[in-house]
């Protein structure tokens, strides 16, 4: 394991043995801020790291979801977690073997928008959640209709919200 540059020592050991062997890195920017990556062994790992970082006084700053292969429909989530001013960046793969993950909000309150979105809009399959109802989008789409409708390339050119629905809609009629 590389040495680790700053950051709770206690967290830093819960957190690997979470990890398969080579799951774990410590990094730091040009300004000297630390980050930690850990990449869980499987998503049912983080149902033990949370409270971990709960314990340790971690603020969850925010939930990053997306696509890791689009063949295989594996999805990758991040938890970004802030201690002290040091980041520590949770990462996990939902598979076939391993299809969801346990919700985090009973923990971290403001996990409950992150993990709605997740759920309504890429279809990340989330258990345990205390309020999964939908956020944004009508209960008749399909959930994870804007990762299978909009192109990644429409997104990040900055698509209009009239055309992002232009999209959807057409695509819902033509499915019916």
């Amino acid at each position: 394991m590389q040495e680790t540059i700053q950051g709770n020592a206690k967290v830093i050991e819960g957190l690997t043995p979470l990890c398969p062997d080579d799951g774990v890195r410590h990094t730091a920017d040009a300004y000297g801020n630390a980050f930690h990556w850990f990449h869980l062994a499987n998503p049912h790992k983080m149902t033990a790291a949370a409270p971990l970082l709960k314990a340790a006084g971690a603020r969850l700053c925010m939930i990053s979801a997306y696509n890791a292969q689009q063949a295989e429909a594996l999805k990758e989530l991040c938890y970004h977690f802030e201690i002290e001013g040091v980041i520590y960046n949770v990462t996990l793969t939902i598979t076939g073997e391993w299809p969801t993950v346990e919700s985090i909000t009973p923990l971290f309150a403001n996990a409950d928008w992150h993990e709605r979105e997740m759920m309504e809009l890429l279809n990340v399959p989330i258990t345990g959640h205390p309020h999964p109802t939908r956020l944004f989008l009508d209960e008749d789409l399909d959930a994870g209709v804007l990762n299978e409708v909009v192109p990644l390339s429409v997104m990040m050119n900055g698509a209009c919200t009239t055309d992002l629905w232009e999209r959807i809609l057409k695509d819902k009629e033509q499915n019916a």
